[in-house]
């Protein structure tokens, strides 16, 4: 939403290319939260850093066949609420624990090693401390889809949705056999948990994007009666 009005006033006349208009989108819809905005507006996976003057994000790959399968409970997680039950502090031990998973999970996803996506994504700064005080059913879920099947489970950003990472056969799922594919076990074992808890939300299976934000719209358009452009912009 955000978005739109500011991509859909590209036109002709522009001087700007959309690399530089991307870049500073960047800068002005960010907000502190490189991980949400950055996909969105250059797709796929996105690891975003502020170099102490400005927000800087690159694309780190995705496996291919990667599938996400989340289950998204019908109560929405107040931030706040999530940020109160973090400590203010951490300890050595716990930074260098989340250090390094970072970077095996990075080494994961760069060398398509799906089997090291589960340690990569383990985590001891805020897992443990929402899972003991918000979210009940979460570390019963992530060892149920672990055990059903896939790569890794998690908490999804702050809550509540819990994500689990899957794959199958290369190429799309639907072409698939389902004993090709661990998308629906692991999707009926978190549905399974959420009902042992008492949490009632819908599971949705879906993959990466790879594509960010695109103009739709332009005024004039660029397409003429000899050339047209795609989507006839």
């Amino acid at each position: 939403q955000l978005l739109a009005p500011i991509l859909c006033s590209a036109s002709p006349n522009m001087l700007m290319s959309a690399t530089i208009i991307a870049t500073d989108l960047l800068q002005q819809l960010l907000q502190g939260h490189p991980d949400n905005v950055a996909p969105v507006i250059y797709g796929g996976i996105q690891i975003g850093i502020h170099s102490g003057t400005r927000w800087a994000t690159e694309r780190v790959p995705a496996p291919a066949g990667l599938q996400m399968v989340m289950f998204i409970p019908n109560f929405v997680g107040k931030t706040s609420d999530a940020r109160g039950v973090l400590k203010d502090t951490v300890t050595r031990e716990e930074a260098a624990f989340n250090i390094g998973r970072t970077a095996f999970l990075i080494h994961a996803l760069c060398t398509q090693n799906l089997d090291n996506l589960r340690w990569g994504v383990q985590d001891k700064l805020h897992q443990p401390q929402r899972g003991a005080k918000l979210y009940k059913y979460l570390f019963p879920m992530i060892e149920a889809a672990e055990n059903a099947g896939a790569c890794c489970a998690y908490l999804s950003g702050a809550g509540p949705t819990v994500m689990a990472l899957t794959s199958g056969a290369s190429g799309d799922i639907f072409a698939q056999r389902e004993k090709e594919r661990t998308d629906i076990a692991v999707a009926r074992a978190m549905i399974s948990t959420a009902k042992e808890h008492g949490i009632d939300g819908k599971l949705l299976v879906t993959n990466v994007v790879t594509e960010g934000a695109r103009v739709v719209k332009v005024l004039p358009s660029f397409s003429t009666d000899e050339i047209t452009y795609r989507d006839n912009l």
